[in-house]
């Protein structure tokens, strides 16, 4: 077997870093500071410095006027290519749950079997107050409407290892009824409602409205994004 070229792993452990800085904006609730990268990283702010230099030069993290860190718009292109198929048919009814119900509407997938990532959300056109939830938000599945939802959707065995009893039992309730919900869990003060997708050759899915609160009955939203569902699943021809 030929030898490792030399390089190779730095090459490698500076592709992860690069990653992981963007992992770590989106995961954030604001922009965030050199300083504050390194420390996400565990690494010197120099080496935060060039890693963010880098992506900058790609398009993939954008500084605000303070010179705080946001991600990028070139991101928008590289998602633009991520499950095409499936965003083509969910935008149009999570835009119609979002101007109807006058909250955001999102769609988040399951990652690497224990996190839900946000693929695509939409925000109403007329409300008093309209809540930002961008794709490529990521959190456990354990935490938040939609990770429970595609955990209502999942057999039990494909579930983290560490899902707590309390929470087990929680999700036995939410099967019951249909869908899951969840205050504070992910961001402060934001409540949700979310409903499993299972799309043939999809991973395991979400629908959920996200809002400060709920101006109806948390089951009539649920019912609103069950019909959401079942439109996805009629269209992509489930």
């Amino acid at each position: 077997m030929a030898a490792e070229a030399p390089g190779t792993q730095a090459g490698s452990q500076t592709l992860s870093r690069g990653i992981r800085v963007l992992e770590a904006l989106a995961a954030a609730d604001r922009n965030l500071s050199i300083d504050e990268v390194a420390a996400a990283l565990g690494v010197h702010r120099s080496v935060a410095y060039r890693l963010v230099r880098t992506l900058e030069d790609h398009g993939l993290v954008a500084r605000d006027a303070a010179g705080r860190l946001a991600l990028g718009a070139g991101l928008a292109a590289l998602a633009a290519g991520v499950s095409r198929d499936l965003q083509q048919i969910v935008l149009p009814e999570l835009n119609e749950v979002a101007n109807e119900l006058g909250m955001t509407a999102l769609l988040a997938v399951l990652l690497d079997g224990d996190e839900a990532v946000t693929l695509a959300s939409a925000s109403p056109r007329r409300s008093a107050a309209v809540v930002s939830y961008r794709p490529g938000h990521r959190h456990p599945i354990t935490r938040g409407g939609p990770g429970k939802a595609i955990l209502l959707g999942i057999p039990d065995a494909s579930w983290p290892a560490d899902v707590a009893d309390g929470l087990r039992a929680e999700i036995a309730e939410s099967r019951a009824r249909g869908y899951a919900v969840s205050h504070d869990e992910v961001v402060p003060s934001l409540r949700s409602v979310a409903v499993p997708l299972t799309l043939p050759g999809q991973p395991p899915a979400a629908l959920a409205v996200i809002h400060v609160s709920f101006p109806q009955p948390e089951a009539e939203i649920a019912a609103r994004l069950q019909a959401a569902a079942g439109s996805i699943r009629r269209l992509s021809g489930a």
